[in-house]
């Protein structure tokens, strides 16, 4: 799971949002923050806290060969 921080024009106070690696939101705070970097602290702490465990499966993490390029 990751933790990430989020604003918006109509509410410019940080939040953050925890989502599991298929982009599920799992929980989303209800406190702002004044800073990006206290919303993603206070979301890792949370995260920590959780005994939710991430099933889904992680994008594809290797690069893809280009070798087929080369051959051209």
């Amino acid at each position: 799971m990751q933790v990430v921080a989020f604003c918006t024009p109509a509410q410019p106070e940080w939040r953050w949002r925890i989502v599991n690696y298929s982009g599920e939101m799992v929980e989303e705070s209800y406190e702002t923050f004044l800073s990006i970097a206290a919303a993603v602290t206070d979301g890792t702490r949370r995260m920590d806290e959780l005994t939710v465990r991430d099933l889904a499966e992680r994008g594809g993490t290797y690069p893809r060969s280009t070798s087929y390029h080369r051959s051209r």
